[in-house]
């Protein structure tokens, strides 16, 4: 087996919609449904603890998180890089 065989991370787009801890950043990932009776598409969403190391990203920023092994008790994703 090679070492590159590694399992993909996965990787999730949102918004950031608190960056009041120490170089960490909750980010709210937003994703559409279709319901299953009535066939109307509905908004998702649920909220990530993710590691920013340098503490730059202001709330408001929409940022590319990956998945990563648990970083503390809450903290399991990290910031790749700022969308927009």
């Amino acid at each position: 087996m090679e070492k590159s065989m590694r399992n993909t991370r996965k990787v999730r787009e949102g918004v950031v919609v608190s960056n009041k801890m120490q170089k960490t950043v909750t980010v709210l990932v937003e994703r559409t449904i279709r319901h299953p009776q009535f066939s109307k598409v509905i908004t998702r969403g649920k909220k990530f603890y993710a590691h920013n190391e340098d503490n730059t990203i202001q709330v408001g920023q929409k940022v590319r998180i990956v998945e990563t092994r648990p970083l503390s008790k809450l903290k399991r994703w990290r910031v790749v890089e700022v969308v927009s």
